[in-house]
């Protein structure tokens, strides 16, 4: 019997060890977007958006979660590699009912079959439950030197529930801000990347129907209602963390502050409301804490859009990726998933593994994809029905905007076929 695998020791140091992103191969101007759907651009220009991530027919959940995920398990070593205990994928654009997508994960990546597989649901919250469920297995110490592989992954979909009080006219702004991508993170006792703070957690949740999916191809939801409870939980959530955490504070104790980002101008609005009431800040200072500890968060998911499960781990990249990390920093992390849960809760990030995250190239892979024009698009949501949930039989179509192919630039996994409701991929280089 190993004995090093077995005998147990205190850990403290838990984290992300590695963590990637992948935003698929196609994206739309959403000024353009918005112009296309004659949208009210004074009240559009306040989502703070730029681009989205959009799902040709031929990617889907676990496309993007395998090529999230492959470029960091394709760095480990045979013996690391056969470290991963646990994968853990989270969505609200699951395809089935019982079946997970961490088997397919776990199948196309070659991991070790000793391995736990399953799925989390629970709307924009799923990859912080995911991720704190793994950092409590490595605390655990129950396999020493086991590592957990969570991954995040969501596809937008606009077709609405018609009908009923529940719905808002505003709900048409969700089309912009909405994208499609997933986050993967290597989650072990060698934080490389981002270090958390164990036990320093504020959660807090309740009932309320602000957004939801009450059929399998089909969203609806109150916006105006889904913003005050994003407000709600943003400062309960942090006030417990307070509780936690002796001497926390919102103005001082982080360097950055990585936000659930539906869309940058709800970020904005959150922020102000939080500075506002707990640290009596003037407007001219919000403005100017808000380029300072946000903004960074804010620069890659203004490029995707609206990831749901996989956004606060977004925001958590793009403040890695593009702050100032010459001295440690801390970051402080709000998720808010809707009907509701949400969770605050803090890590160190250093100079060191901004480097490691930086040699991913996540702006690079951003300025690879394909911009979709406007009739690409349209056509491209009347082939989106062809790929619907618990589609038996498909074979999607491979040369639809093909320019999205040419502009590879690394083994790319995509979707081959549907036979028999069983997913086959293949990789195109």
């Amino acid at each position: 019997m190993d004995q090093k695998r077995t005998k147990r020791k205190h850990v403290s140091m838990v984290g992300i060890e590695a963590m990637n992103v992948f935003a698929g191969t196609a994206c739309i101007d959403v000024s353009k977007l918005a112009r296309h759907r004659n949208l009210d651009m004074t009240r559009f220009d306040n989502l703070l958006m730029k681009e989205k991530s959009v799902a040709l027919p031929y990617e889907d959940p676990i496309t993007f979660a395998v090529n999230a995920a492959r470029p960091i398990v394709d760095a480990l070593s045979p013996a690391e590699k056969d470290r991963i205990e646990m994968v853990i994928t989270c969505t609200e654009s699951a395809f089935d009912f019982g079946k997970s997508m961490s088997t397919y994960c776990h199948d196309l990546l070659g991991l070790n079959r000793n391995c736990r597989l399953f799925e989390i649901k629970n709307a924009c919250y799923s990859g912080v439950a995911g991720l704190q469920m793994a950092v409590n297995f490595v605390l655990s110490q129950t396999s020493p030197g086991g590592k957990v592989l969570v991954i995040a992954t969501d596809v937008s979909r606009f077709m609405v529930e018609e009908g009923g009080e529940a719905l808002s006219a505003d709900w048409s702004f969700a089309e912009p801000s909405g994208g499609s991508g997933a986050v993967a993170m290597l989650v072990s006792d060698r934080p490389h990347v981002f270090q958390i703070d164990p036990g320093a957690n504020g959660y807090y949740g309740y009932e309320v129907m602000d957004t939801c999916r009450p059929s399998a191809d089909g969203d609806a939801g109150d916006t105006d209602l889904s913003l005050l409870s994003y407000l709600n939980c943003c400062e309960n959530a942090f006030l417990e963390y307070r509780k936690r955490v002796e001497g926390a504070h919102f103005g001082d104790s982080f360097g950055y502050i990585a936000y659930h980002t539906p869309f940058g101008g709800m970020v904005k609005g959150a922020h102000r409301n939080m500075m506002r009431k707990l640290v009596k800040a003037k407007p001219a200072d919000i403005e100017v804490d808000f380029q300072r500890r946000v903004t960074p968060g804010l620069i890659h998911c203004q490029r995707v859009g609206n990831i749901m499960g996989a956004t606060a781990a977004m925001s958590l990249l793009s403040t890695i990726d593009n702050g100032d990390f010459e001295t440690p920093q801390r970051i402080g992390v709000f998720s808010y998933g809707s009907g509701c849960c949400s969770e605050f809760f803090s890590g160190v990030a250093m100079q060191a593994g901004q480097a490691r995250l930086r040699a991913l190239d996540v702006k690079g892979h951003l300025d690879s994809r394909h911009e979709l024009s406007m009739d690409d698009y349209d056509r491209l949501l009347e082939k989106s029905r062809d790929l619907r949930f618990g589609t038996r039989n498909m074979v999607p179509d491979a040369g639809f905007v093909p320019q999205a192919r040419e502009r590879l630039r690394r083994p790319t996994l995509f979707l081959k076929q549907i036979k028999e409701f069983h997913r086959e991929y293949e990789w195109i280089s």
